[in-house]
């Protein structure tokens, strides 16, 4: 049980994929304005990473490594992944076409989203048992969750703010990101320290 801990808030805090990694920036920069779009394009990217990990692991697991087609497996992971995309827009298309609607094009970004790519790659380089890379998967969905929210509270701030001309629009965003992935830091060696 303290393992899953650990894992799970190592990938919330340390490893953050978004702020630690510097995976899954597309749409950390391009949805982070709005609370509301932040907030949806988490949750479909929380719900990806999982259904993708449930996929891919016993993939790799019981198709690929047994049968020495590891080489293939960036290709068979996104195919997973696009399809499983696929099935999330279907389902705010029908369900939520307001959140559809105001994700537009960043939905389908997802498929190309190095962070779900990342975290499915990475389960299987670290190794992780079944439970462990779900639980994996569910701490970076909660980390890219927690950097979303908190960067789109941040940018917030910043259009209310007098920024100088020559910082004014992409190059404030990207200096606002340095810091708030900075912030991330001081986590690093807490958490190992909590449970030795």
């Amino acid at each position: 049980m303290t393992r899953f801990i650990i894992i799970m808030l190592s990938a919330v805090f340390i490893n953050n994929y978004v702020l630690s990694r510097f995976l899954g920036i597309c749409p950390f920069l391009g949805v982070s304005k709005k609370l509301n779009q932040a907030a949806g394009m988490s949750v479909a990217v929380i719900f990806v990473m999982l259904m993708a990990t449930a996929v891919t692991w016993p993939i790799q697991t019981y198709l690929l490594d047994p049968n020495n087609l590891g080489y293939l497996q960036t290709i068979v992971f996104i195919l997973v992944i696009a399809a499983l995309v696929q099935l999330v827009e279907i389902i705010l298309k029908r369900y939520i076409p307001s959140l559809h609607k105001s994700l537009g094009v960043y939905l389908p970004l997802i498929t190309t989203n190095c962070a779900v790519l990342g975290v499915t790659i990475l389960n299987i380089d670290e190794g992780y048992t079944f439970a462990e890379s779900m639980v994996n998967s569910l701490g970076s969905g909660l980390g890219f969750f927690l950097a979303m929210v908190m960067f789109s509270g941040v940018r917030s701030r910043l259009e209310g703010a007098d920024v100088p001309k020559a910082f004014q629009g992409l190059p404030i965003t990207l200096v606002a990101a340095s810091i708030t992935s900075l912030s991330f830091l001081g986590f690093s060696g807490v958490i190992e320290n909590l449970f030795a």
